[in-house]
């Protein structure tokens, strides 16, 4: 099969070459995924630039989400309530590497169906966002409707996800975003406040005149964690799931003890199976009936050709609003 392949450093997005490989073989419980689409995703090019390993056991290529049709299932066995799935099947799903691909092998467990009226394209752009922000957001962040929840880089995937889970939730939703463009995208989404850093560096005062944050979603990190903490209310929750500007924060924990602040965060590639299979079973619960009403819609900003995936990247690496999917 095709696969997409990263030449030396893999520092620039022209490392990715299209490449030829096995196709995966399913063990017991995973199903063989024919891939429509496949995500393309911030972790994809930290991966390719050697700063985001695969954990123990993933598969190592690039690809984290994607849709498709399902080839093959060894064995069949139950999907959640009894309700098993068969081959030929259209799915979307996370996956633990791989994606960039004309096949993958998926646990059974972690799939998800394409939801209705949605495009193989926009379903390749759904995992990842959904289990990422309803673990964090929900689970993590513990947000009650009527409380307000602040995320960073809301044109991202995951901060487009955010503004409009947590609006579905019934939360009020601050929003920040580099440029009036990314801003404007944010307030369409839903965003009762929009805060333009490149405008306002110091995104505190605004957020404190809104009444504050009780849920801080964070993928930069750096210096917007002190920050973040200034933000909150009190019992307040600080959830990271990214460190875009730095992983080395400084921080005064006196502010936290005075706030009864949790700071918290995850990763969602080196969880288990069973728990990505619990937390799948959960987005599909609870998140799925958000996006088959219309109150999640989808944020697919550009599709690239298979081949093209060096153009994805780069095209990733500027200023961007939604989502990036290859097109298998």
């Amino acid at each position: 099969m095709r696969v997409i392949s990263v030449r030396g450093d893999g520092a620039n997005p022209s490392d990715l070459y299209v490449d030829e490989a096995p196709r995966p073989e399913t063990g017991a419980g995973s199903v063989l995924i024919r891939i429509s689409h496949a995500g393309v995703n911030r972790p994809d090019i930290l991966q390719r630039r050697g700063l985001y390993p695969p954990p123990p056991g993933a598969a190592p290529g690039l690809g984290l989400e994607v849709s498709g049709w399902i080839e093959a299932i060894h064995p069949a066995v139950p999907y959640a309530d009894d309700v098993a799935w068969r081959v030929g099947d259209p799915v979307c799903a996370l996956v633990n590497g791989g994606g960039y691909a004309e096949y993958v092998a998926v646990d059974l467990r972690h799939l998800l169906p394409i939801p209705a009226g949605w495009s193989m394209a926009q379903a390749a752009s759904l995992p990842e966002a959904a289990l990422t922000v309803y673990a964090n957001l929900i689970e993590h962040g513990g947000l009650q409707p009527g409380e307000t929840v602040l995320v960073h880089g809301g044109n991202s995937g995951i901060g487009a996800m955010t503004i409009q889970l947590g609006k579905a939730w019934g939360a009020k939703v601050i929003a920040t975003a580099r440029g009036a463009d990314k801003c404007e995208f944010a307030r369409s989404l839903g965003a009762d406040l929009v805060i333009d850093t490149t405008v306002d560096e110091d995104f505190v005062t605004a957020v404190k005149g809104a009444g504050g944050a009780d849920v801080v979603l964070d993928i930069v990190a750096g210096d917007y964690v002190a920050k973040n903490l200034l933000c909150l209310n009190h019992k307040g929750r600080m959830v990271q799931v990214g460190t875009g500007r730095s992983p080395v924060v400084e921080l005064d924990l006196r502010r936290v003890m005075q706030k009864q602040a949790v700071i918290t965060g995850s990763m969602l590639r080196p969880r288990s199976a069973d728990e990505k299979a619990r937390l799948t079973t959960k987005v599909h619960e609870k998140l799925w009936p958000l996006v088959e009403s219309g109150a999640i819609k989808p944020v697919l900003a550009q599709t690239f050709a298979f081949a093209d995936a060096a153009s994805a990247h780069a095209w990733m690496d500027e200023s961007h609003c939604g989502k990036v999917v290859l097109q298998i």
